[in-house]
């Protein structure tokens, strides 16, 4: 393992397997709504919602309700904070490669 590797660098409000698939899937599209992220990470509404909020406390992603029609529309989007932090969790995974 490289010396310089730090595990405090590694940012636990990203680390766990959904939120990682949240902020990776927003990285890509920029925005998204709560039923597609819902499909794509095969999700329960009530994970998915519990782990959006911990991303939003963090200040990772912002939420949007609103409706569609008469149907309610939940949209998530990466915030600059959001995208900075998932670019550091990378780079400190990265250290754990050999070079």
């Amino acid at each position: 393992m490289p010396g310089e590797f730090d595990i405090t660098e590694i940012d636990d409000v990203i680390h766990g397997r959904l939120r990682l698939g949240i902020m990776a899937f927003l990285t890509g599209s920029g925005m998204a709504d709560f039923n597609t992220l819902k499909a794509r990470l095969a999700a329960s509404d009530g994970n998915l919602s519990v782990q959006l909020r911990k991303l939003e406390e963090a200040g990772y992603v912002e939420i949007a309700k609103s409706f569609a029609g008469r149907k309610p529309l939940t949209q998530v989007s990466l915030t600059d904070k959001g995208r900075a932090a998932f670019v550091a969790y990378l780079d400190a995974i990265e250290k754990l490669l050999p070079k």
